[in-house]
């Protein structure tokens, strides 16, 4: 024990807290909240006059890691249909059980024809889609320039912003989809500021997967003569 320092402790206490400061999720702040009141313990342990703040952050550990087992076993009763969880695990991955559910209940599942036009060019998007099942066709000017499937988001690029979209989008073949009113999202959003981040970088996904796609097409056309 002559070489032990519990200032060690100190400095992963405080790498802790940096660290937790980055994340999304309140239940994994609350998480690294007690750790490092874990490890900072010892340093007041063997400080003289320190029993004080041992018991201080003993109170932060316990306090912290009830809230955070609190969230968890009410993610853990939280259920979500085969739909949902498609939806959820594509595009919707950083945001905790709870708050995905409250999101997903913001909008509507339907069954919708071939042919309905779900944004149209020069026009904001009235909603985000989810293209469950099915394919839609996008297009600028009346010209046909491209295709999107199931598991896609359409309508993430402006909905938020209110933007005018760029092409028109009509589904090809009878689908299955989750929608949710830009209006209705912004103010999720602005009740939900906390969320913004995992939920734009669902969007940032969805935008590169539609990139990477748009791409591969290009490539795979035969060269002008």
């Amino acid at each position: 024990m002559a070489n032990f320092n519990p200032a060690l402790f100190g400095y992963g206490a405080l790498l802790l807290l940096l660290a937790a400061s980055f994340v999304a999720r309140l239940d994994h702040f609350r998480l690294g909240l007690a750790v490092a009141a874990l490890l900072a313990m010892p340093v007041a342990v063997f400080s003289p006059g320190g029993m004080g703040y041992a018991a201080f952050l003993l109170v932060i550990l316990i306090v912290n890691l009830g809230m955070a087992a609190r969230v968890w076993l009410s993610d853990a009763a939280i259920r979500f249909s085969t739909e949902e969880q498609s939806l959820r695990r594509q595009h919707f991955e950083g945001l905790s059980p709870a708050t995905a559910r409250r999101l997903i209940d913001q909008g509507h599942w339907i069954s919708a024809r071939r042919g309905e036009v779900l944004i149209r060019e020069n026009q904001a998007a009235p909603s985000l889609f989810y293209l469950a099942e099915g394919e839609a066709l996008i297009q600028r000017d009346g010209i046909e320039v491209g295709t999107v499937s199931g598991g896609t988001l359409i309508g993430e690029a402006t909905v938020l912003d209110g933007a005018h979209a760029t092409g028109t989008v009509s589904l090809a073949t009878n689908s299955r989809l989750w929608f949710v009113p830009a209006a209705a999202l912004r103010a999720f959003l602005a009740a939900n500021p906390d969320i913004a981040g995992a939920l734009h970088e669902g969007f940032a996904r969805a935008l590169r997967g539609k990139l990477a796609n748009a791409n591969a097409r290009i490539a795979d056309m035969p060269p002008l003569s």
